[in-house]
């Protein structure tokens, strides 16, 4: 399945999965720091065959983040 996919984006991975999808998706060792011990919001995006890294942050203090956290304690 995700070897058919065009558009994946991974974030903070298991060792065990970044092994696999380095793999798969022919992605390098520089490229899997994007998404090894990475903190929330950061990873890879995989467009067709580009990768691209990420880091997308919000600031706390609004209410969109407010609405988009998954975290309980910032409800």
């Amino acid at each position: 399945m995700l070897a058919n996919s065009e558009f994946i984006i991974m974030l903070n991975q298991a060792s065990t999965d970044r092994i696999e999808l380095a793999k798969l998706l022919n992605i390098s060792e520089q490229e899997l720091s994007y998404i090894t011990n990475v903190g929330s919001g950061q990873g890879l995006i995989k467009i067709g065959s580009s990768l691209i890294p990420f880091i997308n942050e919000f600031p706390k203090n609004t209410k969109l983040y407010k609405l988009m956290s998954t975290k309980p304690n910032e409800k």
